[in-house]
């Protein structure tokens, strides 16, 4: 369900306070109707980070409500929204993420990070006050997470980094065989020649390891 916003609410969002203050109208306005239900929301961003749209995904129970990721960024992706921010609430008005609240955010996180749609944060709001997974920690956290980063992605990031590996081990070696050579009062071309690193790096490296 789309939620329709003034052009003074469609404002640039930098931090949770600058969103919380929308997301608590919306709130107490929806909560006359289903008060003891958690809502689960997203807020589609502009390049410039300014409100696109803000949307209400599901309806759960009392004490929890699940976000689709077909849901969430099929909608997000047909506005063309660069950024998404999460946003439910809790009625009990407790902030700390639930077990299942991290889980949920971990998974839209990677699924995000695969069709090229940032999540860019998750608030957990009540009537009164807000907690940002950005703020804590949380994001960062769950970025570097790999549960639900799919097998071929992982490779991939495995692969990259075996080669990155490999090159910085070759050049250590080339340097180290510079050093033994420059030791031995050998001329810098031969050095070159023989190692393929140019005469200015042959220098270099002398002058660091002098």
């Amino acid at each position: 369900m789309n939620i329709q916003l003034t052009e003074e609410e469609k404002i640039k969002v930098l931090n949770g306070d600058d969103l919380y203050g929308i997301m608590q109208k919306i709130l107490l306005r929806e909560e006359r109707i289903d008060r003891d239900r958690e809502h689960f929301w997203i807020v589609g961003l502009a390049n410039n980070n300014r409100i696109l749209f803000i949307e209400l995904i599901s309806l759960g129970s009392v004490n929890a409500t699940i976000a689709e990721p077909m849901e969430v960024f099929s909608l997000a992706l047909q506005k063309r929204a660069v950024n998404i921010i999460l946003v439910h609430n809790h009625p009990s008005g407790e902030l700390k993420p639930s077990e299942s609240d991290m889980d949920n955010t971990d998974r839209l996180i990677q699924v995000g990070k695969i069709v090229n749609l940032p999540v860019y944060d998750h608030l957990i709001i009540s009537e009164k006050s807000y907690m940002s997974f950005r703020d804590v920690g949380h994001l960062e956290a769950l970025n570097n997470s790999t549960k639900y980063v799919p097998t071929f992605v992982l490779e991939e990031k495995f692969k990259k980094e075996a080669e990155e590996l490999k090159e910085k081990g070759a050049v250590l070696a080339k340097s180290e065989i510079v050093l033994n050579m420059l030791a031995d009062g050998a001329d810098l071309e031969l050095i070159s020649k023989y190692t393929g690193i140019s005469i200015e790096e042959v220098k270099a490296l002398g002058r660091e390891n002098s």
